[in-house]
């Protein structure tokens, strides 16, 4: 069953945040702004500090646009920490990164392996309301590009404030959208 249009449902857990606090996180987080989760395997691994890194690169450009960055895996909040003061990628981070060692929210995310309790990559898109947005998920061998989660924020944010529009593929801020209707019907 998809999780787009859905709610995320109240969950609470710990987070390492900005290098230096642990800080709790539930739903309500989730809520007021633009919000994107990004689960990932583990820590100590080979391609997750690549696409974290990625993310603190464009972690500006999208707390511009609204939005604040959670990453997830089921390690716990201490284990991201340790990772924090040893990795020189990791080390850069200052958005939070949540432990979720009873795979709760893996599981409520639809994203938990469970063969081998570890997350796989997904990316979620949460409005302001904390409904779901947008899903990615990729093979563990495959990472994400933060380039186009910015795309896909500001389409997900004009699509909102703009209802009845339409945002078409390769949308780019300031271009033309679509409005469905009847005389679009067979045009496009």
């Amino acid at each position: 069953m998809s999780l787009i249009g859905k709610e995320v449902q109240p969950f609470q857990a710990k987070a390492f945040k900005d290098g230096e606090d642990f800080i709790d996180v539930t739903e309500e987080n989730f809520k007021g702004q633009w919000s994107i989760v990004c689960f990932y395997p583990a820590d100590f691994s080979f391609v997750c500090p690549t696409e974290l890194e990625d993310l603190q690169n464009n972690y500006e450009t999208l707390k511009d646009l609204g939005a604040e960055v959670y990453s997830v895996s089921t390690d716990t909040h201490f284990v991201h920490k340790g990772w924090h003061d040893s990795s020189e990628k990791i080390n850069k981070i200052k958005y939070p990164m949540i432990g979720d060692p009873s795979q709760q929210l893996s599981r409520q995310f639809d994203v938990l392996n469970e063969e081998d309790g570890l997350a796989d990559r997904g990316t979620f898109v949460i409005d302001p309301d904390g409904v779901i947005q947008t899903v990615e998920i990729n093979a563990g061998g495959i990472g994400r590009d933060a380039d186009n989660l910015v795309g896909k924020i500001k389409a997900a944010q004009y699509v909102r404030n703009n209802p009845g529009e339409v945002c078409p593929a390769k949308w780019e801020e300031g271009e033309e959208t679509l409005t469905p209707s009847l005389d679009l019907v067979g045009k496009i």
